[in-house]
């Protein structure tokens, strides 16, 4: 288990979704630096540290929303894994999408875990303590470059 700080940027446009992830995450027992942003062309503009995220931290894992403003999931995802600097951040997409092929596509641009969101917050918790507990504490992250 790593004793550092881990970082992760969540992508959501849902503010409900956003609560409910940073909510679940309140009885960690690691300490989770969150980065929210709303909309997939910020996402990519915080990865690249381009303004007005030029301080930005890597993050150790993004969890990721296909259905986002501008950019969707999708083509973020396809730039993330297709970036050299950016294609070893494990993506983890948390979607209402339940379509196989949303679940074929993710996997073809490279992602790491396709889950569903459930609906009631016992469920949505169950599930962001799981991902905290398998990328956090049984999967060795690449460094932080």
């Amino acid at each position: 288990m790593t004793t550092r700080p881990v970082h992760v940027l969540l992508v959501e446009d849902d503010p409900g979704d956003v609560r409910l992830t940073i909510e679940a995450l309140k009885s960690s027992k690691l300490r989770v630096m969150f980065n929210v942003v709303e909309d997939g062309e910020k996402a990519l503009a915080y990865l690249r540290q381009q303004a007005p995220f030029s301080d930005a931290v890597r993050p150790d894992l993004i969890l990721l929303d296909l259905n986002l403003p501008k950019l969707d999931g999708r083509e973020v995802l396809q730039e993330i894994k297709a970036d050299p600097g950016l294609r070893t951040i494990p993506v983890v997409i948390l979607t209402t999408s339940a379509a196989e092929s949303d679940v074929l596509k993710t996997y073809g641009l490279g992602g790491n875990c396709f889950i569903t969101k459930p609906v009631g917050f016992a469920e949505f918790r169950k599930i962001v303590l799981a991902i905290e507990s398998f990328w956090f504490e049984i999967v060795r992250l690449p460094p932080r470059t």
